[in-house]
């Protein structure tokens, strides 16, 4: 369970294990055994469907190792040893959950399934494993080297991976428990579990075969390499050095070949602008990774290249279609200001800005407003001062010696009014006693475009019947506390007079913070 990003089955697993948890620590209920085993069907739907993604992706990479066998084929050699371990080892825990599903009438009905004796007379006998335990026990010790050893080198990630999932304890065979003491390995996992918690962990590792052998083979494939297996499948774009021209320019753009090097380069090409027939040497040149470009941008509006590019494969000649845009804009008159995330600005808060004016570099934009300021390229930030508007001036100077000028007026308005909330909650919540009284007091600003880090500095505190108690901070202290203590259930306590500010500009004012109303669930 540990942290980093996790697929939605890792988390499923991570769940189960959760489950696994609370069923030492509580009195288990029928309900909590078929919820138990409602997840292991789960799991097991889940590995069934892996399954036959990772079939496709040894499918596509034996179609790879078909094309290219020099450099696909000792990959599918891996990935048929990686295969045959996982399907061996997976064949051995199925038949092992078949044996124990065997000891009910209904393996469906999991209510019956609360017993560990069959586990704990199958893996173990007295204080030692049974000769099935250290079958179990060795069998994925075995797996896990053997997987390991199977994993390409470079795929060191995948390596730890496999190394953590079939991990069996330190050096020792030991866990360390929750108390500090240690374990082995096998009496930590199987020992006096219910028979269905046993078949559900069966199940996780099963998971866990599954996911190594999927995290291999697309890191084999990397990607969607069935879309690489040949040129025809290339896909052509136009690469410029600008994203816009202006008409009567010379348009420089380059035909590129997507999903390749620069070896790759056309034999010839046949190409048309906008219908019109283009000459090899005036129009367009055949160079390293495609072909360049040399026709004049023409008049405003989009422009169409079309035709067929021919690559050298197998001694043949192998077409590639090619139907690529461009667009010629007009010489701008005016400036473009845009705000990044609304179309006003707000008091006490930095506002980011985009100023920039097309066809003129960003460091020859010049900006100017009250509160204004550059930050990198295009970017500015506003802080409003006084006013209800604020006029953004920006000019600039075009390649052709003409100047470029333009203004535009924003609204300044003031932050909205805070919500006071209880551990993130706002507005009148349930909670359980024991919550409200470690619970910390904040302000949050709903649905506000900016993330504002809000403190609290005090609150009032009141419960029903109490005289109602001045805080400092933003946690209940040992008068509110008190007076915490002599609620009842269902009564509502009440939290107001919250002192917020903005953690990072401490001189803004916010409006008043609304109060949090807590029914005592306890």
């Amino acid at each position: 369970m540990a942290g980093g990003k996790q697929t939605p089955r890792q988390k499923m697993i991570n769940l189960m294990y959760l489950v696994f948890i609370a069923m030492l620590a509580l009195n288990m209920s029928k309900e909590v055994l078929s919820a138990f085993g409602l997840m292991n069907e789960k799991l097991e739907a889940s590995n069934t469907k892996t399954g036959e993604d990772n079939m496709a992706f040894f499918t596509g990479l034996e179609t790879k190792a078909s094309e290219d066998a020099t450099k696909y084929g000792p990959l599918l050699e891996k990935a048929q040893e990686i295969k045959g371990l996982s399907a061996a080892y997976y064949t051995y825990l199925d038949e092992l959950k078949a044996d124990l599903k065997g000891q009910v009438d209904d393996p469906k009905d999991y209510m019956t399934m609360d017993q560990a004796d069959y586990t704990n007379q199958l893996f173990f006998s007295g204080d030692n494993l049974s000769e099935k335990g250290q079958e179990f026990l060795k069998k994925l010790n075995d797996y896990r080297t053997s997987v390991v050893k199977a994993i390409p080198a470079s795929m060191a990630g995948i390596k730890a991976s496999a190394e953590s999932r079939f991990e069996t304890g330190d050096k020792d065979g030991k866990v360390e428990k929750s108390d500090g003491t240690k374990a082995d390995w096998m009496n930590y996992h199987f020992e006096g579990y219910p028979l269905v918690a046993s078949i559900t962990k069966i199940t996780s590792l099963q998971a866990d075969i599954k996911a190594i052998e999927e995290a291999a083979l697309k890191n084999m494939l990397a990607g969607e390499l069935t879309e690489q297996v040949s040129l025809k499948n290339f896909a052509t774009s136009l690469q410029g050095s600008k994203s816009a021209y202006y008409a009567g320019e010379k348009y420089d753009g380059k035909i590129i070949i997507s999903k390749t090097d620069n070896s790759s380069t056309p034999v010839r090409a046949e190409l048309t602008l906008d219908g019109r027939k283009l000459s090899e040497g005036s129009d367009y040149k055949i160079e390293a990774g495609g072909i360049k470009m040399l026709i004049g941008a023409g008049s405003p509006g989009d422009h169409t290249v079309a035709g067929t590019m021919y690559f050298q494969q197998d001694g043949e000649e192998v077409p590639v279609e090619v139907k690529n845009s461009f667009a010629v804009i007009s010489k701008p008159n005016a400036a473009l200001i845009a705000a990044d995330k609304m179309n006003v600005v707000y008091r006490g808060v930095a506002n980011p800005m985009s100023i920039s004016i097309p066809g003129i570099p960003n460091n020859k934009v010049r900006a100017s407003a009250p509160g204004l300021k550059a930050v990198s390229g295009s970017k500015y930030v506003m802080n409003p001062q006084k006013g209800r508007t604020v006029t953004i001036t920006a000019s600039g100077t075009l390649p052709d010696g003409q100047g470029v000028s333009s203004k535009s007026e924003f609204r300044i308005k003031d932050i909205p009014r805070p919500a006071g909330s209880l551990s993130k909650q706002a507005g009148s919540i349930k909670l359980p006693r024991k919550n409200v009284e470690i619970g910390t007091v904040g302000a949050v600003l709903e649905d506000f475009d900016f993330d504002l880090n809000m403190k609290v500095s005090g609150f009032k505190f009141k419960v029903p019947g109490q005289p109602t108690v001045s805080v400092s901070g933003s946690k209940l202290d040992g008068r509110a506390k008190s007076a915490l203590k002599r609620a009842k259930r269902g009564d509502a306590v009440q939290i107001f007079d919250i002192n917020a500010y903005i953690s990072n500009n401490k001189s803004y004012k916010l409006k008043k913070v609304s109060p949090v109303v807590i029914e005592l669930t306890n």
